[in-house]
């Protein structure tokens, strides 16, 4: 189990295919401009926004800093109020345990709470292969699950269809699922939504089994808590009888006051909405009432690689809002599958190499150059994650793992090195070099806006720079033979 999906191509070629898209991207546009400008109002609303951004650093910093007293003392608060707790090192582990929680009950079909760590860990598939039907109940996902697609979005999972396609993969796929679309069901949102209900109903009332993620674990009480705007959720939370909650180590705060801080933060940063319409806390197992067996796996799967690293542990202090990816102009262009991850946009830049490590997969390493490092990511943070920083420091991870390697920029590199360490070299080299771009600008060279002089495509490698870019005509004069010749024509006078 990885945290990148099967077979996807590194970023830029990923990148380069859904550009060509302009059906996607126009559902990217119109569905990230409505969020923004809603966060963007809510957020307003709120003098002291910078303050409860800090707050949530450093709660989440403090969290971090000492997870291990925390993390014992949820698991102890958790075993106190009758929940069992699970401790998984991996993707692998955490499937595994899940899937045996399942079979010892004799259950086939389960439902779920919409969660990013157990479309991390590969949980669906894995389940699937033990011959166990785990259903999504959040529109967005039960949307991707039907037409055997892939998330793009943290929060709205299927942002990349519009009503058309959706009306289409309900009409197509509902019924082999469970009950079937309603053949009269048209593209307007109430009617999608009405036959997703009566669809979800019947698994709610049937399953016997729920897994759930937790946006939050509160350390001092066992209290888990999940938000969320549909109610399938609370659905999950409240029927079934058996709840397996799959909790990234991550998720720990150490006291309930300090959700008074994230509650603000979250709502308006994710949905653009001042309060959740439902938020779902759970602490342990109450006889007679909701799920009677409990357990919650802590789930590691690359977290303690990312808290180890003094610069990127900054990543795990994130709740999952999406805010960062509203606001990136690579996300709006390309959508969430360029990124190859259940984690897109600038935070799932830095989250997968994070957790997997740089150097041995071609596709993580692209990652933390999937960003123009315009920094409306960190703007937009509602827990501070300086994401172009981090950006920075995984590049220059990358480079350092893959040195000694002859790939073209090393040599590029090195080439650029031995002529710059000698002044003489460098001028005799830009003298040949000033030649060549001459005879080639009158080739290559033509008019761009603003009657600069640019040259046009270049052959062989050059292409793929002037394929995107404008490469401006080189001068008539190096600076070099600026100088000489100023400076003789001012002794000479």
């Amino acid at each position: 189990m990885s945290a990148t999906f099967v077979g996807m191509p590194a970023f830029p070629d990923a990148a380069k295919a859904a550009l060509a898209d302009s059906q996607l991207r126009g559902n990217l546009a119109h569905a990230t401009g409505t969020i923004r400008g809603k966060r963007a109002q809510m957020v307003g609303e709120v003098a002291e926004w910078e303050e409860l951004r800090q707050a949530g650093a450093a709660i989440k910093d403090n969290a971090l800093h000492n997870l291990d007293e925390h993390l014992l003392r949820l698991e102890r608060s958790l075993t106190e109020r009758g929940a069992t707790v699970h401790w998984a090192r991996d993707a692998a582990e955490a499937c595994r345990i899940v899937a045996g929680i399942a079979q010892d009950n004799g259950i086939d079909e389960l439902v779920k709470v919409k969660s990013m760590a157990t479309q991390e860990i590969g949980l669906n598939e894995s389940l699937a292969e033990q011959g166990i039907a785990a259903w999504e109940t959040d529109l967005a996902e039960l949307i991707v699950q039907l037409g055997d697609d892939l998330p793009s979005h943290i929060l709205v999972p299927a942002i990349h269809c519009n009503r058309a396609e959706i009306r289409e993969i309900f009409l197509r796929r509902m019924a082999a699922a469970g009950r079937a679309a309603p053949d009269d069901l048209t593209d307007n949102p109430a009617d999608l939504a009405g036959a997703a209900r009566l669809h979800l109903r019947e698994k709610f009332l049937s399953a016997r089994m729920a897994v759930s993620g937790a946006n939050f674990a509160v350390a001092d009480t066992g209290t888990l808590m999940v938000v969320e705007s549909e109610g399938n959720g609370r659905m999950c939370l409240t029927l079934p009888e058996i709840l397996v909650s799959v909790v990234g180590i991550e998720k720990v705060v150490p006291s309930w006051d300090d959700l008074d801080v994230f509650l603000q933060l979250l709502p308006r940063s994710s949905t653009g909405e001042r309060m959740n319409p439902y938020t779902s806390t759970w602490t342990g197992v109450t006889p007679g009432d909701g799920p009677q067996e409990m357990h919650v796996v802590l789930l590691d799967n690359g977290r303690t690689r990312a808290l180890a690293d003094e610069v990127g542990r900054q990543a795990l202090r994130c709740i999952r809002c999406s805010a960062c990816l509203n606001v990136c102009p690579v996300y709006e262009r390309t959508g969430g599958h360029a990124y190859g991850s259940v984690y897109p946009g600038p935070i799932g830049a830095i989250l997968n190499p994070l957790l997997r490590g740089v150097g041995h997969d071609e596709q993580v390493d692209s990652l933390p150059y999937a960003s123009s490092l315009c920094g409306a990511c960190f703007d937009a943070c509602p827990v501070r994650i300086d994401i172009p920083e981090v950006l920075v420091h995984l590049r220059s991870k990358v480079v350092d793992a893959h040195r000694g390697q002859p790939k073209p920029e090393a040599v590029a590199m090195k080439a650029a090195s031995w002529a710059l360490a000698d002044a003489r070299r460098l001028g005799r080299l830009e003298r040949v070099a000033g030649a060549a771009g001459r005879l080639l600008a009158r080739v290559l060279r033509r008019s761009a806006p603003g009657g600069r002089r640019v040259l046009g495509s270049l052959p062989g490698p050059g292409s793929r720079w002037t394929g995107a870019r404008d490469l401006p005509a080189p001068p008539a004069e190096s600076f070099r033979g600026w100088w000489r010749r100023t400076r003789t024509e001012r002794s000479e006078s």
